[in-house]
């Protein structure tokens, strides 16, 4: 009997060993003069101009980096 190859078995990385994004919350104030307006922070900006509103921020795409 003759031995046929086997195949590689490349293992899995677990959710600890995986590189994790970290975003920079923002308030309305940045997302009024950002350069490059999204649709998140348009959104919160629009909320936030409502009397009465309250925000803690919103998560910005620009500030992502790596954890």
């Amino acid at each position: 009997m003759s031995k046929g190859k086997g195949k590689v078995v490349k293992k899995k990385k677990s959710a600890s060993d995986r590189k994790q994004y970290y975003y920079k919350l923002v308030l309305s104030d940045t997302c009024a003069v950002c350069k490059t307006p999204c649709a998140r922070g348009l959104r919160y900006l629009a909320r936030m101009k409502q009397p009465g509103a309250v925000g803690k921020g919103v998560p910005c795409v620009l500030t992502r980096t790596y954890g």
